[in-house]
């Protein structure tokens, strides 16, 4: 599957490369977006269909919430000790490891609320918290169990990381992970905007 993942990205790349064409260029987000709602769709049908794993989810109740707040404190944790090591400052690398993944929101929300740099940087740490996270599930759910495996991907274990997560670790953990990235997703812009005005 990763070699699959990395000759698509290669064959991508040599696409976006040496073709011309108009169209691709002024339809690719358009593209997708779609083929991103039919991964998703996809992965839903499979979800829907196991009754087993709705029930069990709905005896977890409120602790299912857990899931995001671990993802949230390991990953702001983590960008803490980045900054040590970084140029960017504390408050700008907490601010953009809160993207949790979602590169083209944060990249667009940090270009407007510091600079173009930061918004570069932001679209490219986040961009490969996606893709490391595509390379990394098979192996934390290896060494770590089921469970961990809906963390790396953060925000995307919604969308693109969630058939990884749902080959690997299981559709119960699947849904927890869509749940979580779901999540996320809402809480993402709002904690962005809340790290850069606070001075810190």
């Amino acid at each position: 599957m990763i070699i699959i993942i990395i000759g698509s990205v290669l064959l991508g790349i040599l696409t976006g490369h040496l073709t011309e064409s108009v169209f691709i260029q002024n339809n690719l987000d358009g593209i997708n977006e779609y083929v991103l709602l039919l991964l998703v769709f996809v992965v839903g049908i499979d979800l829907g269909k196991n009754v087993e794993t709705w029930y069990k989810l709905r005896k977890m109740g409120i602790k299912i919430l857990l899931a995001p707040l671990v993802v949230i404190i390991g990953t702001l944790a983590g960008a803490f000790i980045v900054s040590f090591f970084v140029e960017t400052s504390l408050q700008e690398t907490l601010a953009i490891s809160a993207g949790f993944g979602w590169y083209s929101m944060s990249a667009v929300l940090l270009k407007k609320l510091v600079s173009t740099e930061i918004g570069a940087i932001a679209f490219l740490a986040n961009l490969f918290r996606e893709l490391l996270a595509i390379f990394l599930i098979p192996f934390i759910v290896k060494i770590f169990g089921n469970f961990p495996a809906m963390a790396p991907g953060g925000a995307t274990s919604m969308d693109t990381t969630l058939p990884f997560v749902s080959k690997y670790a299981g559709k119960e953990i699947a849904l927890i992970g869509f749940i979580s990235g779901l999540t996320l997703t809402f809480v993402s812009p709002f904690l962005i905007s809340l790290l850069i005005s606070l001075n810190i």
